[in-house]
Order: C-alpha cells, then structure tokens, then sequence
C-alpha cells in the first residue's frame, strides 16, 4: 500500500538520469586528471557558497566609473577592414556586461576622419563605462616637438573618450620595418603630456612584452591614472613585426621576442613597489593584461595584486568579435560565469 502512494504522489524530476548515467560509463575513463596537472593556484573550497547567481559578481569602482565585471578590453585594432566589426561589436558586448574598453592605435584619427567610424563606440558602450583613446609613444613624442600636444585633446574629445592610453614600444618599433625611432626615453616624454594635460586621465602600457620593476616603479610615481601591463605570454608584437620584416633580420634579432615579464611576476613587481614607495605611489590602479587566457588566470591575478585592478583580455576577444555579435556575447557571457564560479567556490593560494 505505502509503495503504491509513493508512486502516485512522486513524480520522476529526474527525465535524463538514464541516459546521463550511461554518458558517466562511456566517459569515465576519458575524464581522469593525470597526477600533477592540478591547478595548485587555488583551494577549492565547495561547502562554503551556494551556486552563484548571474549578474552575482560585485559591482567594482575603476578609473573612476562603475564596471559590472573586472575585465577591460583590451587595446586592438582600427583602420583596417574588421576594425568597425571588431570594436563595435566588443563595445556593444562592454555596454551589455558592463566592461570597460581600450581603443587600439588611433594614429590615423591625428591626420584625418576617414577611419572615425572605426573607433566611434561612445554611442554604443554609454556614458557610464571607461572608453579610453590610444596612441604610441612615438606619435606623441613627434606632437611634443611639434608643439602640437593640443592635439590629443582634439582626438580625446571627438571619440567622447574618458582618457589617453599611451603605449610604449621600444622593441616592436626598432624590429618594424616602418617603425620609428625614440628621440628620447619614452618616461620623459610622458612627464610632459602630464604636465601638459594636468587634468587628463592617461594610462600607459607595453604591447605584449610587459616592464620591469624600476620602469614600473617609474611609472606608478607618476600621477597616472592606471599602468596596463601587457605582460608577456599573449600577442608579442616584436615577433610579430619580426615576421613581416625580411629572414635575415629575423635571424639575427628573435631572441628578443624572449625578453619581457609575465603578468605574475610583474603582479610580484608591483606589490613589492607598493611596499617600498607608501605615500609616495601616485597611481594606484593596474590593468593586468598580457597572457591572461581565461576567468581563472584573470581571477587568480587580480586577487593577488594588493592595487586596485581589472584583468585584459584582447586575442580571445579578437577571436570572437570577428564573428557575429551572438558568438562574441557567448563567449563573454561564459567566461562571466566562470568569473561567478570562481568567486564563489575558489580561494587563491597566498
């Protein structure tokens, strides 16, 4: 009697379990973790949360705006045919996930409008997230000793941007066959844009080789407003230029494409420098970029910097923000909820 109420009054809410199950006997042998292939950056911590739910990250304060997520995107590309495809579609997905954004180069924006439409993305992302404009030192030193530095304002202005990232470059633009020459250290220069510009917002960054300790501690006394990584381990420009330049010149310099800094070193880097310099640290937020592939490198880094911060991303999202939007949002959304996940279930190994 008890046997058959229980039948009548319990319904099967588990529809799958047949099949699932079999999927568990056909893969169980494919699903083994061979020892040491652990990821040794975390405790996994399972009894202490409950599944995240979405839109659970908390909010952050960043370069002054209010980002839904701690991830920025990263500096790409303008003035080719994907240009306007690539960045709008990446700031339509900041605008729907709250992220921040960095323009690539917008070198051409110094001379005419005719690639504007390529960079113009303040209407599609809004007002309340961090938009940053970008040029290289090199452009800007060239303005300097023009006595033309009025024109950054110009471009800040006219693309509704919050800033300037200044990118320094020294080995991509020696390997460059077009490339150009410093006349002076790229820090000088950027002193005198500050100066210059005493109440713009100006970050400065590598291109994929990242910085040493003493040009890092150069940078965060200065009154910047970030320092961008762009750690080695991601798109390292000094090789790729070394590949459009001829094989000769390739054989004498690749060594160089192995010369840089990680994002996890240049993470102990700076902690180190927060330590040494106290009051004396002018800038006191970090985007930590280059080599981060996924939410748990990105999750890992920034709970390890003791700098307020944000983690980059740029190739993935070159990959996807090729495609039509529904791909890039995809992919966004999933590594959010790994983000969620992370947060949630996972504590980095001090």
């Amino acid at each position: 009697m008890e046997e058959t109420l229980l039948h009548k009054n319990t319904e099967d809410n588990d529809p799958t379990a047949a099949s699932r199950k079999r999927d568990h006997i056909e893969l169980a042998f494919k699903s083994q973790i061979a020892d040491g292939t652990l990821d040794e950056r975390f405790f996994y911590e399972p009894l202490l949360a409950a599944h995240p739910e979405k839109n659970s990250y908390p909010q952050l304060q960043f370069l002054g705006k209010t980002m839904k997520v701690p991830i920025w995107v990263s500096s790409m590309t303008g003035g080719t045919a994907w240009a306007k495809t690539i960045n709008h579609n990446l700031a339509k997905a900041c605008q729907d996930f709250g992220m921040g954004m960095g323009l690539g180069s917008c070198r051409s924006l110094l001379f005419s409008d005719e690639n504007l439409p390529d960079f113009d993305v303040r209407k599609i992302m809004g007002d309340d997230l961090p938009l940053y404009a970008n040029l290289g030192i090199a452009q800007v030193e060239e303005l300097a000793d023009a006595s033309k530095l009025d024109t950054i304002r110009i471009l800040v202005d006219k693309l509704s941007a919050d800033g300037l990232i200044i990118h320094v470059n020294p080995l991509q633009e020696w390997l460059q066959p077009e490339g150009d020459r410093f006349k002076r250290p790229p820090l000088d220069t950027i002193r005198q844009v500050l100066e210059f510009f005493p109440d713009m917002k100006v970050i400065v960054k590598e291109v994929g080789q990242g910085m040493g300790k003493e040009s890092l501690k150069a940078l965060f006394r200065l009154p910047l407003e970030a320092v961008d990584f762009a750690a080695s381990g991601g798109t390292n420009f000094a090789k790729l230029e070394m590949l459009r330049g001829d094989q000769t010149r390739h054989a004498i310099f690749s060594k160089l494409a192995h010369i840089g800094h990680g994002a996890a070193e240049m993470v102990g880097f700076s902690n180190e420098i927060k330590a040494e310099l106290g009051s004396k640290m002018c800038c006191n937020q970090v985007i930590i970029s280059g080599g981060v592939q996924n939410f748990l490198d990105g999750y890992y880094l920034i709970n390890k910097l003791a700098i307020s911060c944000v983690y980059g991303q740029a190739s993935s999202f070159l990959k996807y923000a090729r495609e039509d939007y529904e791909v890039l949002y995809n992919y966004v959304d999933t590594q959010i909820q790994g983000l969620e996940l992370a947060n949630a279930f996972l504590k980095v190994r001090t």
